[in-house]
């Protein structure tokens, strides 16, 4: 199939992106990778009158340390992100995340903010992100803000992004000093998961455990570990309501979800041992 007609914009700034979104609204879409978006464009998934193609604005591909956060710009290519010795320092979780994401072909193309706002909730991306506490920054010509990566996806392929709105970057907080771990189950190497789990043990055994693909955004369990692992990681994912589909049954990702969550996270516990 091919997409609906559209009028493509390829703006080379930031601020002709942002007004053009102020103007279009609720008729435009932004494109970043296009990964995604391409292949619901042909299959008629989605419809916008104006493709807006944010690849030409250099400012939003950067990736900067500020203070314990490391920046990474909307534009920033998985490949660039997974090469870049910031990441392996800063953030070596989304590094670990990255390598299950696609293959070499599809991430030399996809990029870390399209991951975000694509919002599928097996990807890697958002889920390093919100086991992390991290936050996606929001542009438009009325303000800048930040909203809490836990937040930021309100259900599958959904955000609380306001249609004049664009993600802009991406603000990890940095865990150099955490015991870390990522595992994910998969049809097949590179499809998306059917349970992902990331895990960061800091000091004092306290935890985040990241649970994506078990219901419609990613879910995350805080905590302090004071008994056993299985037990901790059981309770919280029996109160998920897990998802069902083709692929897997929701008894199957529950099951799943308790196996990986207690082994990923015990593996980021003997990190810190």
């Amino acid at each position: 199939m091919k997409p609906a007609p559209f009028a493509y914009i390829c703006p080379e700034t930031r601020d002709a992106a942002l007004t053009a979104l102020a103007e279009f609204g609720d008729d435009a879409i932004v494109l970043a990778g296009g990964l995604s978006l391409g292949a619901m464009l042909n299959m008629r998934l989605v419809f916008g009158k104006t493709v807006i193609d944010i690849n030409r604005i250099a400012d939003l591909g950067g990736i900067e340390r500020v203070g314990e956060i490391l920046q990474t710009g909307t534009l920033v290519r998985q490949a660039d992100a997974l090469a870049s010795g910031a990441v392996a320092e800063s953030i070596p979780l989304l590094r670990m995340g990255l390598l299950n994401v696609g293959h070499y072909q599809t991430r030399s193309r996809g990029t870390l903010g399209g991951s975000v706002a694509h919002a599928d909730p097996s990807a890697e991306i958002p889920l390093c992100l919100a086991t992390l506490g991290g936050e996606v920054e929001l542009a438009s010509v009325r303000e800048v803000r930040r909203v809490p990566a836990r937040g930021f996806a309100d259900a599958a392929l959904s955000t609380v992004r306001n249609p004049d709105e664009m993600i802009t970057a991406l603000h990890w907080p940095s865990h150099t000093r955490a015991g870390i771990a990522f595992q994910e189950i998969t049809e097949r190497h590179g499809d998306f998961a059917i349970v992902a789990v990331a895990a960061v043990v800091r000091s004092g055994l306290e935890f985040s455990l990241g649970f994506g693909g078990v219901e419609g955004v990613p879910r995350i369990l805080d905590g302090v570990l004071d008994g056993p692992i299985e037990e901790t990681v059981a309770i919280y994912v029996d109160e998920l309501d897990a998802i069902e589909d083709p692929r897997a049954s929701a008894e199957y990702r529950i099951a799943v979800a308790k196996h990986l969550g207690a082994e990923t996270l015990r593996q980021a516990l003997g990190e810190t041992s």
